[in-house]
């Protein structure tokens, strides 16, 4: 019963939020509640599945080359379900603190929950400064990525300009996402980004089938600890979008119904990941390994350019996706996060978009930097600390008998929760942060010692005159 009346309230207050925002029923606030206002479990789902695989999708041939095809399958379906279940420990600690809070009556209709919010209310400050290094620390180099990625796609449609040049280009464009308030705001967005990935994914399938395999193919991965480490690292990351889970509930109308989606979200991704990543490393082996975007080795048609495009796009909306908490943070910092002034809030908001870019052009080792973020943050924001913040959050016989969410019955309550916590702590601890960290820093130095730092052009191939 006590769980009943919780789920009452948490989604109580987003049906009055949404009533008391926009109540008139002209065709300007439908059209509004359409495409810019979304809260529903079909917009968490869009957004989780948007945001899950991004420009990583054009990365993983390259990690498939490094770990060769079965253990690429493999890591895939294993850190997809990994990735799932920390999503759910986020989940049932959002839901434990906002009931909590909302018993005590805080209001937060005016307030973005943030992972770093949950982590204080739960566990006190210094779980806090944690979880807000790593997840701010995250979020801006997931949002260099993004950068690095549009310069690294558009240069396959126009060479004239060096990638550095699109780098500074899309650096402005990406910056207009200071205007979107928050993840309510993300509907259109996160529904077309999908489309625009599923449309990717099976062109680089379909075109690498196509295509065929080039003459004296060789699929030797793996070859070295050092590229089976990185490649397993950037699978990390890519089912590592959790750093903004917190925020995208938050947006939900009834964000206790957010346990599933993103499980079906990830195998969604898998059903275009999976084909993808190993049509295109049938077809060219272990010529991936000096191309880390799979967009280079294909032949440039129509469908090629329309891809292309498409993946732009998506990656200026992940960047929003990526940055948008970034811009939480830092209006909270300021004391700017109630102001309703759009534009006053978007002028605050632009300092954020600064040293995003300035990194961007620094490291513009496009698949890398995926295995290193994964590596050193992903490992902690996504998997580590959640497992650790679950079990110590219900560590006592009182927190567990009054939680508000209970651990599933076939995994075998409490004890079969954290021995699954236990087992992901180990794993990551070791084989994500260790071996991982270790194989992800020598291959990102071996990139700075063999292009430099401020390189104009990371990986092109030579200038057609």
């Amino acid at each position: 019963m006590a769980s009943e009346k919780v789920e009452t309230i948490v989604a109580g207050n987003y049906v009055e939020m949404e009533r008391e925002e926009d109540t008139s029923n002209t065709s300007k606030s439908k059209l509004s509640r359409l495409f810019w206002h979304g809260g529903s479990v079909y917009d968490a789902w869009f957004s989780c599945s948007s945001n899950q695989v991004a420009q990583v999708l054009l990365t993983l041939p390259y990690s498939f080359s490094q770990l060769g095809m079965l253990s690429g399958i493999i890591f895939q379906l294993f850190y997809g379900l990994l990735g799932s279940w920390t999503a759910y420990l986020i989940s049932v600690l959002y839901v434990e603190y906002r009931t909590r809070k909302e018993r005590e009556k805080v209001d937060f209709r005016n307030h973005v929950i943030q992972w770093f919010e949950v982590l204080d209310g739960l566990l006190g400050k210094h779980w806090r400064n944690i979880g807000l290094f790593f997840n701010c620390t995250f979020l801006l180099f997931g949002s260099v990525i993004q950068l690095i990625a549009c310069a690294s796609n558009i240069y396959y449609i126009n060479d004239n300009l060096d990638k550095r040049t699109w780098t500074y280009i899309f650096g402005a464009c990406c910056a207009t996402t200071v205007f979107i308030p928050s993840f309510h705001n993300y509907r259109i967005w996160s529904f077309l980004g999908l489309l625009m990935t599923t449309y990717t994914a099976w062109y680089l399938t379909i075109a690498s089938l196509h295509h065929g395999q080039v003459e004296e193919v060789k699929h030797s991965g793996p070859s070295t600890m050092v590229l089976y480490f990185t490649g397993a690292t950037n699978i990390l990351y890519t089912f590592g979008g959790h750093a903004v889970t917190v925020e995208i509930m938050h947006a939900m109308w009834k964000p206790q119904k957010f346990k599933t989606i993103y499980l079906l979200a990830t195998l969604y991704v898998l059903t275009l990941t999976l084909p993808s990543a190993s049509a295109v490393y049938w077809a060219f082996g272990d010529q991936l390994l000096n191309h880390s975007n799979a967009f280079a080795l294909l032949p440039r048609t129509g469908f090629r350019d329309t891809a292309v495009i498409l993946m732009l796009i998506h990656q200026f909306i992940t960047f929003g996706f990526a940055c948008t908490p970034l811009y939480f943070v830092w209006e909270k910092f300021i004391g700017m996060h109630n102001t309703k002034s759009l534009y006053r809030r978007a002028l605050a908001r632009l300092p954020v978009v600064i040293p995003i870019w300035f990194l961007a052009i620094i490291f513009p080792f496009f698949g890398p930097i995926n295995s290193t973020v994964g590596s050193l943050l992903v490992s902690f924001t996504v998997y580590i600390i959640p497992a650790m913040a679950h079990m110590i959050t219900f560590s006592s016989s009182s927190a567990r008998e009054n939680a508000i969410e209970r651990p599933p019955s076939f995994l075998g309550g409490w004890g079969g929760s954290f021995s699954i916590n236990i087992f992901v702590v180990v794993w990551v601890l070791v084989v994500g942060f260790g071996f991982g960290g270790w194989a992800s820093m020598v291959n990102f130095v071996h990139q700075i010692k063999t292009f430099g730092v401020f390189t104009k052009c990371y990986q092109c191939p030579p200038h057609k005159a």
